[in-house]
């Protein structure tokens, strides 16, 4: 038999995922410092990273991946941040997720095959230089 949540764990969760849903990166930051889980999920699967993603929020990207956040954990539905953030046409949050080391080839679907689907060629061509890497020809 499994016990209950603790109520006042539950109410702490959810506000953490509401300061990335609203982008507070400061005080996002100062949680995982002190001792929130970087990659804490919720019902759906849902990250930290995949809140502030997709809802534009490029600093509390940056500043969770910062502090070891995966940018390639997928949601429950296999989606990943970098996907959202194409889908939701977030070009600062796609340039965080990049820099921070996200695959456009993860999930389902990828961030590669969203760009497809949206016609956003500037992103594939981005996403090509990323696999790519540093220095390719």
């Amino acid at each position: 038999m499994s016990e209950a949540p603790d109520p006042e764990v539950v109410e702490l969760a959810t506000k953490i995922f509401d300061l990335a849903r609203e982008g507070q990166h400061a005080r996002l930051a100062a949680y995982v410092d002190a001792g929130v889980p970087v990659n804490l999920t919720n019902d759906q699967g849902h990250t930290l990273v995949m809140l502030a993603a997709y809802h534009g929020h490029a600093d509390a990207v940056r500043v969770l991946l910062e502090r070891g956040a995966d940018p390639d954990r997928a949601n429950d539905r296999g989606q990943t941040p970098l996907a959202g953030a194409v889908f939701k046409g977030e070009d600062a949050v796609v340039t965080a997720l990049l820099d921070g080391g996200a695959d456009p080839a993860a999930g389902t679907p990828s961030a590669v095959d969203t760009a497809r689907m949206f016609a956003k060629d500037d992103l594939l061509a981005r996403f090509t230089a990323a696999q790519d890497g540093p220095g390719a020809a």
